[in-house]
This record gives C-alpha cells, sequence and structure tokens, in this order.
C-alpha cells in the first residue's frame, strides 16, 4: 500500500503500523540518482521524524568525488554542513526483497531555516512543477525506460554480454517486441512484477526491444514527482531482481558495443487546472498555439540541456546516426526519427515525446529539465522548426557531440539556469567537470588497439 498524497507523519506512522515494520531506508537521491541515506530502527525513526546528512552527499559525482574548489564552493558551504532531512508519505513502499518488514521512503532535503536544498535533484524537478503550477497549468509525463539484461560482469576490462535464457542460451540476433524473448526471462520478469505490485509501482507495458538481452519497461501517465519517484524506485527494484537470478540489470546509454543504446523517452504534456483540458488541443481538436511553443522550446533549448539528458561520458556513444536513437531536433508526427515526436493521439491525449533522454540520467533532473524547456518555449512564444516528414537521419546533427561541449553549452544558457535555480546549474556542472576529468585519465583499449604500433 502507498500512502497518498496530504498525509501527514502521524499517518505515515498508522501505514508503518499496519504493516508491522521494523526498518526504515531513509532515501535521498543523489545528482546520479543513486539512493544515499540511513537505515534506521524504526523507533529511532519515528523519535527523529527524519535525519541529518552533509549536504554534499546529494552533490557528488558517479565516482563520489567532490571538486576541490571553485565556484562549486560558492554553492556548497566548505565548512560540510548537515542537510535536514524530512520524509514525503507520500512515497513510503514495503522493501519486498528485505527479509524483515523493512520500508523505504524518500525524504526532501532542507537547509537548516527550512528552505529546500537548490541542488538537490528532487528539490528541482518541484521548483518546476511550481513555476507551471503559478501559471494554472498541470503538467503530465509518462516515461518509457529501456534497459539490459546482461550476464554478471565483476572485471570492467571485459566487455558485457547477453544473459543465459531458460533455453540455456543466450541472444545472438534481433529480437524487437519478441514475447519468446522475453518469455525467456520468466522467473525474472515474475519477481519484477510481483516487486513493482507489492510496491505499487504504475509500470504499464513490459517488451523486448531491439539490443540482445535489451528491455523496456512503460509508465502510466501521471504527475511529475510521483513518476520520478516510481523510476527510481524501478531501477533498484529491477536491479535487485536481476542479482537474485545471477544476471545484472544496467541502464548505461550504450553497454554494448554494436547494440542499440537505452533511453528514456518521456511523453509530456499539459492539462489546465482550472478547466482539465489538455493544452496542447483547441477546442475544435486542431493543435494549440502552446503545442507548437512547447515543442519550439524543446528545439532551442535540448541542445543546452543535454548534458542533463545525457550525463556520463558514455551518454555519447548513443547519439549516433542509426535507427535507435536522434542526432538533432527535429521534429514530426509518428516519426521515429526525429528527437521530438508527436504520436497520433485523440485531441484530449495530444502529446510530445521527448526521445533524447538516455536512460542513465536521473529521473528527477530528466523531467525537469524537458519540462523546463517546454515551459520557457511557451512563455516566449517559440515558433518550432517545420515539421520534419522524412528521415530525420538524413539531415544534420545538431546536437552536441560530448559531455564536454554539452557542458560548456549548459553554462552558457541563463534561461534554463533561470528556471532550474543557478545554484543546482553550477552544482552539477562543477560536479560533471570532476567525472570528465577523471575519464580522462583512462586509456581505452580501442587507443592500445589502433595507437599502440601505428603512430
Amino acid at each position: 500500500m502507498v500512502v497518498r498524497d496530504n498525509y501527514t507523519f502521524s499517518e505515515l506512522e498508522q501505514w508503518l503500523n499496519k504493516n508491522r515494520v521494523t526498518e526504515i531506508e531513509c532515501l535521498v537521491p543523489d545528482l546520479t540518482g543513486v539512493a544515499r541515506g540511513k537505515i534506521l530502527p524504526r523507533e529511532k525513526f519515528t523519535e527523529d521524524r527524519g535525519m541529518r546528512l552533509p549536504e554534499a552527499v546529494v552533490a557528488m559525482g558517479v565516482t563520489g568525488e567532490f571538486p576541490e574548489e571553485g565556484p562549486y564552493y560558492d554553492v556548497i558551504n566548505p565548512t560540510d554542513r548537515d542537510m535536514h532531512l524530512r520524509p514525503d508519505p507520500t512515497t513510503v513502499r514495503i522493501v519486498p526483497w528485505a527479509t524483515d518488514p523493512t520500508a523505504q521512503v524518500i525524504h526532501d532535503c532542507f537547509d537548516r531555516e527550512g528552505t529546500l536544498v537548490p541542488f538537490a535533484p528532487r528539490s528541482v524537478l518541484r521548483r518546476v512543477c511550481d513555476l507551471f503550477a503559478i501559471e494554472g497549468w498541470e503538467p503530465v509525463v509518462a516515461p518509457e525506460l529501456e534497459f539490459y539484461l546482461v550476464d554478471r560482469n565483476t572485471d570492467p576490462d571485459v566487455p558485457l554480454k547477453a544473459p543465459i535464457g531458460r533455453s540455456g542460451r543466450a541472444e545472438t540476433s534481433r529480437q524487437a517486441y519478441s514475447i519468446d524473448a522475453v518469455n525467456e526471462f520468466d522467473p525474472l520478469f515474475e519477481d519484477v512484477y510481483a516487486y513493482c505490485e507489492k510496491m505499487e509501482l504504475n509500470v504499464d507495458t513490459l517488451i523486448h526491444e531491439v539490443g540482445a538481452g535489451q528491455m523496456e519497461i512503460n509508465f502510466f501517465h501521471a504527475h511529475p514527482l510521483g513518476l520520478a519517484d516510481e523510476v527510481f524506485f524501478f531501477k533498484r527494484t529491477v536491479r535487485e531482481a536481476a542479482m537474485r537470478h545471477g544476471m545484472f540489470a544496467t541502464f548505461m546509454a550504450k553497454p554494448i558495443a554494436g547494440e542499440p543504446g537505452s533511453a528514456m523517452h518521456v511523453h509530456q504534456s499539459i492539462v489546465s487546472q482550472a478547466t482539465g483540458r489538455n493544452l496542447f488541443s483547441n477546442e475544435d481538436g486542431t493543435p494549440s498555439r502552446e503545442f507548437h511553443w512547447y515543442i519550439g522550446g524543446l528545439q532551442k533549448y535540448i541542445p543546452a540541456a543535454m548534458a542533463l539528458f545525457a550525463p556520463y561520458v558514455n551518454s555519447y556513444r548513443r547519439l549516433v546516426r542509426s535507427n535507435a536513437a536522434p542526432i538533432n531536433i527535429q521534429w514530426g508526427t509518428d516519426n521515429r526519427t526525429v528527437g521530438i515526436r508527436s504520436p497520433v493521439a485523440v485531441p484530449a491525449a495530444r502529446r510530445v515525446e521527448n526521445r533524447v533522454i538516455g536512460a542513465d540520467a536521473n529521473p528527477y533532473v530528466a523531467l525537469a529539465a524537458t519540462l523546463a524547456c517546454g515551459y520557457l518555449g511557451i512563455k516566449n512564444k517559440i515558433e518550432p522548426t517545420p515539421e520534419c516528414k522524412g528521415d530525420a537521419y538524413l539531415g544534420e546533427f545538431s546536437l552536441p557531440r560530448s559531455l564536454g561541449e554539452a557542458l560548456h553549452l549548459l553554462r552558457a544558457e541563463k534561461d534554463l539556469a533561470e528556471v532550474l535555480g543557478e545554484a543546482f546549474v553550477t552544482v552539477y556542472t562543477e560536479v560533471k567537470e570532476i567525472e570528465h576529468a577523471e575519464f580522462m585519465k583512462v586509456i581505452s583499449p580501442w587507443e592500445r588497439e589502433h595507437l599502440l604500433l601505428h603512430v
């Protein structure tokens, strides 16, 4: 059972009592999307009604490193002060794989004055949703999350490969939408669905994608913050289930050479809070000005937001000229070659799909960024380019080609910083620079293969 909106701490306590919970996983999503926090006994959780953590815990890179100097410390206090964490009762779920009755609760981060910490990912998404609310708008999103099942791999120098299914064989050919290929992993997915049911995650369809061992899970449309929480929970869930079946689940954007990358396509629309009408459709069913302006905002700001949609050096290996990922920001109706797609739908369900976002993106950050792009499009009345009705892969490449280039564009885009928060953009870009510098210290097999004796 999930505690619903507007529940209080006392009602959370009743839920914990009903489920006989003895331990609480107090979770905070960091910039990477990793679950940070503490595990508390039930009595300690009830006594404290929260906890404290150093504020830098949510502001470090995937390697666990922090910048040693620079603008980062204009935002992060160098005294390593604490954040005050408050549980969001609407996020409480049972941990279905735990031996003892255990709950997991996502916390929001506040400073000692009671203000949301601006660089915490959940705070950033709250900030953007609040901007929509000021306008009388309710953003609605529906993520489609791709991931790979791979054989257990404990040596990072060994390439990943597809796992062995029930047949005793690994996939060696394209199996897009194959039911039998999904059934190869029935025991695993039975556990995944059982876990999701116990956690009341809003998952819809499971399909086999193009790559060997590549799957996709679709979520029902809902409010962005709740769905970001569900994506966060789902990633933990499928990784846990996979390990229990002798496999790994990975959300790397490009985990296997020669196979398609993994995306997080996000369908998005806006509903009027006053009338409940989809703002993307006029009363006669035709596309509205807001629909086109939203697309115009995505086209203008996606290049600058790419460091948020493609946050690692590996992310840019996915964005190549192929039939698996976009290379530009053209838009089209029912056209999967473009970066911005409008699926065929009845007027009440008219929506825009951002196909640029990688599966490796932090769901809170990615949803905040794509909504920010569309918000700016409507506020600034940005007209889109003419619709692409052909193969967008024949067009020019218009996305950043590397993390370094993407960070440069993000730093230079003041409109996005105003919407997402300058403190967040500062912390995020400084952390990503550290990650990029760490990567540049690594010599790849390609370099040894082609440069060792030839240059």
